[in-house]
């Protein structure tokens, strides 16, 4: 399901910041100012918004999603954009989205080539 590789893949900062730049124009633009005025950038706020709309979505919102890929060049990217301008509006009531993001850890310390 579509949906489900949406919410999987652009819940990482970096997938999603790639595909809200893949997305282009007025919208990464307009997406991109909002994520500054929270002092985020636009991956860590588009994969909070992921995941806030994997958590809180109905399922009026999920097949609005299905929808939207449904049929596109890029359902990914339709998806997406779908579900960012969705949990947007729901951000009028909540302008924190995000504040359960936290940077992943890095396996480093573990690795190998760091025990030498």
């Amino acid at each position: 399901m579509i949906v489900r590789e949406i919410v999987l893949t652009c819940s990482n900062p970096h997938v999603a910041r790639a595909a809200v730049l893949s997305i282009g124009g007025d919208f990464a633009r307009r997406f991109s100012h909002d994520a500054a005025k929270r002092n985020l950038t636009s991956g860590v706020f588009a994969a909070g918004l992921v995941r806030r709309f994997s958590r809180e979505a109905r399922h009026g919102d999920w097949e609005g999603v299905d929808g939207a890929a449904r049929g596109a060049d890029q359902p990914i990217l339709s998806g997406l954009r779908y579900i960012l301008d969705r949990v947007r509006e729901l951000d009028e009531a909540d302008p924190d989205p995000v504040q359960d993001w936290s940077p992943p850890l890095t396996s480093f310390s573990r690795c190998q080539a760091w025990r030498h």
